[in-house]
C-alpha cells in the first residue's frame, strides 16, 4: 500500500539528478539503484514530504545557530539534497550541516546548529493529532446530545474498541477500583499508536510518513509510562523494589539494583518493541519493491518477472500490517497497564492474587 510512493522514489533515483539524461554522457551516469538508501531514505525522517519521482512538498527548516542566531527558510532551498543555501547543507543522512565556502562540511560550524525544523514526522504528528481532536470530540459530542440512546456512525464503529481497551486492558490489568483514572491516558496512548500505524501504510499525502517506526516518538511515549508508573507508585510498590521483604540482607545487594534497573528496562523494552515492529514492517515490504530494481538493471524480462511476485508479496504485508498496526497499539498499551497496576496495586491485593 505505502508501495507506491517508493515506487515514484526509486524512478526518481535511478534516473539520477534532473539534467543526466537526453545525451549519450548523460546516460552513462544514471545512479545506479541502491536499495539500502532508498529504504532508509523511505522510513527516516526529512525536511520535505516526497510524493513522487522529483516532486515534494517543501517544509520549514528552523534553525538556532549560537552565532548566527535564527534561521528561517524553505528546504526546497536544498533542492533535495543538492544544493546549500545562506552555509547549510544537508548530508547524506538527511542532517543539516554547516558547509564552508568550497562546499565541505565545517564541523565546528555544525555542533553551533540546533535543528528544531518541521519535518516530516512533525507534520505527520500534528496532523494525527487534528485527527484523534476530531474524531473524539465528534463522539463525545454524539454521545452528550444521545443519552442513553444506541450509538450510531463514529460512535458505533469506536464504541467497543474503547469498551474492549476499558474492559481487557484497563480493569483486567489495574483492577475495578482504580483503573478509571488512568483510562484517559490508556485511551490516548491506544489510539495515538493506532491512528498513527495505520496512517504509515496509506501512500498518499498526509499518510506515509513512518511516526511510530521513528524511535523518538516511542521513547517519548514510553516516558509517559515510565513518570506514570514512578508517580503513582505506593508504599507497597517501592518496598519491593527498594529492600523486598522476607528476603535476607546479603541477597538486597544484589537484589536490590537489579529491580531498579528493571524500573528503567520495562520502558525501554516497550519503546525498542514498538520501534523495532513497525520498522521491520516497512523495510521488508520495501525490500521486496527494491528486487524489482534490481533485477530490471539485469534485464527488462527479470524486472517484470520479479515485479508479479514482489507486488503480491507487499500486498500481502500490507494487509498483515494492518493486523500489526493494532497488535501492537493493543500491546503498548497492555504493558503499560500491567506497569501501572503493579505500581498501585496494595499489599491485600497482591495476597490475593497470589492465592
Amino acid at each position: 500500500m505505502f508501495g507506491l510512493s517508493f515506487v515514484g522514489a526509486a524512478c526518481a533515483q535511478h534516473e539520477g539528478p534532473a539534467g543526466d539524461q537526453g545525451s549519450g554522457a548523460g546516460h552513462e551516469q544514471v545512479e545506479k539503484f541502491n536499495a539500502g538508501k532508498m529504504i532508509l531514505e523511505h522510513i527516516a525522517d526529512e525536511h520535505g514530504w516526497h510524493l513522487w519521482g522529483h516532486t515534494s512538498i517543501p517544509l520549514p527548516v528552523i534553525l538556532y545557530d549560537s552565532e548566527r542566531g535564527l534561521k528561517v527558510f524553505s528546504s526546497a532551498r536544498f533542492e533535495h539534497g543538492h544544493a546549500s543555501h545562506d552555509g547549510y547543507a544537508l548530508s547524506e543522512g538527511g542532517e543539516v550541516i554547516a558547509v564552508g565556502a568550497n562546499g565541505l562540511e565545517d564541523e565546528a560550524a555544525t555542533d553551533r546548529i540546533w535543528d528544531i525544523s518541521i519535518t516530516k514526522n512533525v507534520v505527520s504528528l500534528f496532523v494525527s493529532v487534528v485527527l484523534l481532536l476530531l474524531i473524539f470530540g465528534s463522539i463525545a459530542r454524539s454521545y452528550s446530545r444521545r443519552t442513553g440512546q444506541a450509538p450510531k456512525g463514529l460512535q458505533n464503529l469506536l464504541e467497543p474498541i474503547i469498551l474492549f481497551v476499558r474492559d481487557d486492558v484497563a480493569k483486567s490489568a489495574i483492577g475495578k477500583k482504580k483503573y478509571e483514572r488512568f483510562m484517559p491516558f490508556l485511551l490516548t496512548v491506544f489510539f495515538f499508536i493506532f491512528l498513527n500505524n495505520l496512517l504509515g501504510l496509506v501512500p498518499i499525502f498526509p499518510g506515509g510518513a513512518n511516526l511510530t517506526g521513528n524511535i523518538a516518538i516511542t521513547f517519548i511515549l514510553a516516558c509517559f509510562t515510565f513518570v506514570i508508573v514512578t508517580l503513582n507508585g505506593n508504599a507497597h510498590y517501592w518496598r519491593h523494589i527498594l529492600a523486598m521483604p522476607g528476603v535476607p540482607v546479603w541477597v538486597l545487594v544484589i537484589l536490590t539494583p537489579v529491580e531498579i534497573l528493571g524500573m528503567f528496562l520495562k520502558p525501554f523494552v516497550l519503546m525498542i518493541r514498538l520501534f523495532a515492529n513497525m520498522a521491520a514492517g516497512h523495510i521488508i515490504a520495501l525490500s521486496f519493491f527494491s528486487l524489482i530494481f534490481v533485477f530490471g538493471e539485469t534485464s527488462a524480462g527479470a524486472g517484470y518477472g520479479v515485479a508479479i511476485g514482489s507486488w503480491a508479496f507487499t500486498v500481502f504485508m500490507g494487509l498483515l500490517e494492518l493486523l500489526v498496526a493494532f497488535i501492537q497499539a493493543y500491546v503498548f498499551t497492555f504493558l503499560s497497564a500491567i506497569y501501572i497496576g503493579a505500581a498501585v496495586e496494595e499489599h491485600h491485593e497482591h495476597k490475593e492474587s497470589i492465592v
